[in-house]
């Protein structure tokens, strides 16, 4: 399923809602989304470990 590219918060919204309409569950449609972002040059920093 082709994601859209882009960095705005439009195009991460449209992202995570197509992720969860083709079954994906809400944190993971958000980390595809947001990965998604990233390769579109979006400055996003990643989710550090504890």
């Amino acid at each position: 399923m082709p994601l859209s590219k882009g960095k705005t918060r439009e195009a991460i919204s449209k992202n995570v809602k197509t992720e969860m309409k083709h079954g994906k569950s809400q944190k993971q449609s958000v980390a595809i989304a947001l990965n998604q972002a990233r390769k579109s040059g979006a400055k996003i920093p990643k989710k550090h470990s504890k």
